[in-house]
């Protein structure tokens, strides 16, 4: 019995001990509204006749609650704003009490009730605290824990964004010991935090801030699936217009411009493509092409070592098409006189940049060309785009700055040089090129080269393209005039062109013939001036317009009135006469074997130049003569003074690469 009332006794001690210590954490409410009770009676005692102590009693209500709201600054704007109205309540009794009486009136039932209200309200919010707690910790401890676990304790997320596939977070580091660089080092340990590929996390650095900035997180990559080219997205607009090459991985379209527009404070631009083997830059190439032969006010060069191996359904669409060699030196010496000849018509004409105006017909007097000012009629000069295809080809034949020049000039004149290569690294392109081009489309390359395609500060935002190499074909970053800064780190992909992608290319090159631009009197005009015959420009034809001359110089062949008169009676149709004695004669009358002299080997040298311009082969030096040398009997050295010779009587102009030499154009006799 003795037991069984001890073990009672002391069980009930136990759960009375739980109860209290349960109960603690929930007394210090209730124990203030009995002080508030206790001190408003003892001042009722003391004031309760005193007008000076009711003013004092008042102004030291409003002095306390306004203490309270400024205490709470750094709390949470909830716990602020309980804390506020309790002691503003507490004291406007506590004043009410002292002056008439807690007894009087309705201050009893305020009391009790009000008391018991507030009490009550911050238990339950403890005991939602406590419920908190024991919960899943909120978004704001998670992101605290991430930015621990990465290195960036200190750091502060504060307001946040919440798009479709896209979380922007600002961040504010510890002044004076953290800058965004130590943002840029962590983020490949925030993407593994968060199991998302690197790309799928970049920083935006406030650029007037060195420890402010922008976290993005990309959760889902929108560009797994390959988007099939389906046709241009504005055909027979203006070059001006937006070319839209693919997407980015948000899903917003993949935009570039080449001419610049003062309206929207863009530089013209030119481009660099860049990419490993496999890393799509040939669809990259493409999707920019046929956006550009698209639009109605511009013509395309391009030179591609490669034969047109990708680009053979376009090529009735350039105005100018060379597969490297001869050919690519003589298109590099065109543009280098192209340029200036532009830069010149445009000043004329009032055009500090092309704009699409300037492809018109100049019909107003703001863009006259004559003293008067009137209008002067002259035609239009659509914008241009010199496309250097595989140009590692090109700058090892040329030398690393072969575009140079051509680069620092040519958006002026209204051009924009495009340049393709897989490594720009700086043993295949001049330091002075490489800066001329600052705008690049940056596919998937070695982890070593990502400095040779992006800037820096791009690659510290988080963009790596050597973490795609050749397994993510079509994926890219770009950084050019026109798109926004945040964007350069954003990966975007360009769009897939596959077989059945031919015959739409197809139609589009016969569109352009028909009515894309072709190029101006003043450029094609310095051209010629410069190449001659290897310059073939393009003009509009149409398939009516070309079957009817196609029959009528068949039946000119047929009836021999294309002939001599001296031959109008040949049957073209019979066999040859035989051989007759003397037909094997030298042409200069020696003998059969001998050497030519001096004067008429001379004459041969001017007539093998006569032959290299009609083929269209404006750039040559002495290896262009090994079987000219071989069939007449002369060494390197004697082509290379014959070179030297033809340069001072003007027919030869040296090149930029030493020993190659430009033919110019004979005067064609009127």
């Amino acid at each position: 019995m003795n037991t069984t009332d001890h073990t009672t006794r002391r069980s009930s001690s136990g759960v009375g001990t739980y109860l209290l210590h349960r109960a603690m954490p929930h007394l210090p409410p209730w124990l203030g509204a009995a002080g508030v009770g206790i001190v408003g009676s003892g001042a009722h005692l003391m004031w309760a006749e005193s007008a000076a102590a009711g003013v004092g009693l008042t102004l030291s209500a409003v002095a306390l609650t306004g203490a309270t709201w400024w205490a709470g600054r750094e709390t949470s704007a909830q716990r602020r704003l309980h804390s506020a109205i309790t002691v503003a309540a507490g004291s406007a009794w506590v004043t009410g009490a002292a002056l008439a009486g807690p007894l009087s009136g309705i201050l009893p039932d305020t009391y009790l009730m009000g008391g018991a209200v507030l009490a009550l309200s911050w238990n339950v919010r403890m005991a939602l605290r406590s419920a908190s707690d024991a919960a899943p910790a909120p978004t704001e401890s998670a992101d605290k824990s991430l930015l621990e676990k990465v290195g960036l304790a200190k750091a502060k997320i504060g307001k946040t964004e919440v798009e479709p596939n896209r979380v922007t977070a600002s961040l504010a580091l510890e002044g004076g010991t953290q800058t965004n660089d130590d943002v840029a080092r962590a983020l490949v340990r925030i993407a593994s935090a968060l199991d998302l590929p690197q790309s799928a996390v970049r920083y935006q650095p406030d650029p007037d801030s060195a420890r402010r900035g922008n976290l993005v997180i990309v959760p889902r990559d929108m560009l797994g699936e390959a988007q099939e080219w389906e046709g241009p997205s504005t055909p027979g607009g203006s070059i001006m217009d937006p070319l839209i090459i693919g997407q980015y991985d948000d899903g917003s379209p993949l935009m570039v411009w080449l001419p610049g527009d003062p309206d929207a404070h863009r530089n013209a631009s030119h481009f660099l493509i860049a990419g490993g083997t496999g890393s799509g830059k040939g669809d990259a190439a493409l999707n920019l092409m046929t956006e550009i032969l698209s639009r109605r006010d511009v013509v395309m060069w391009l030179s591609d070592p490669k034969a047109f191996q990708d680009f053979r359904p376009l090529l009735p669409a350039y105005d100018w098409a060379v597969e490297g060699g001869p050919g690519t030196e003589a298109m590099v010496e065109a543009l280098q006189h192209v340029i200036p000849a532009r830069t010149g018509w445009l000043g004329k004409h009032s055009y500090r940049q092309w704009t699409p105006a300037a492809a018109e017909k100049q019909t107003t007097p703001a863009h006259s060309c004559r003293p008067d000012r009137a209008p002067c009629g002259c035609e239009g000069m659509p914008y241009m785009v010199a496309w250097m295809e595989e140009a590692a080809n090109t700058l090892r034949a040329l030398g690393d700055d072969a575009f140079t020049g051509i680069a620092q000039e040519a958006r002026s004149a209204g051009v924009s040089l495009i340049v393709s290569l897989q490594r720009p690294s700086y043993d295949q392109m001049s330091t002075s090129t490489r800066a001329s081009l600052p705008s690049v489309i940056a596919l998937g390359c070695d982890p070593r080269d990502e400095g040779f395609s992006l800037p820096e500060s791009v690659i510290d935002q988080g963009a790596h393209p050597g973490a795609w190499g050749n397994r993510r074909p079509g994926y890219c970053y770009i950084v050019s005039s026109g798109i926004a800064p945040e964007r350069y780190a954003s990966p975007g992909r360009t769009q897939q062109f596959t077989g059945k992608s031919v015959s739409l290319m197809e139609t589009l090159a016969e569109w352009a013939v028909r009515n894309g631009a072709t190029a101006d009197p003043i450029t094609a005009g310095a051209a010629k001036a410069v190449v001659g015959r290897a310059y073939t420009g393009r003009t509009p034809t149409t398939e009516t317009e070309q079957q009817p001359l196609m029959q009528e110089q068949d039946d000119d062949i047929v009836t021999g009135s294309q002939l001599d008169p001296e031959d109008a009676a040949m049957d073209p149709e019979s066999d040859l006469p035989p051989a007759k004695q003397g037909d094997d004669t030298p042409l200069f009358g020696q003998d059969t074997g001998h050497k030519p002299t001096p004067e008429e080997a001379r004459e041969l040298f001017a007539r093998a130049l006569d032959q290299f311009e009609t083929a269209g082969q404006m750039v040559v030096g002495p290896k262009d003569f090994m079987d000219w040398c071989d069939a007449n009997g002369y060494s390197r050295p004697w082509v290379s003074a014959r070179l030297r010779d033809a340069a001072m009587e003007g027919r030869l102009e040296p090149t930029t690469q030493t020993g190659r030499w430009r033919i110019v154009p004979a005067l064609t006799p009127a």
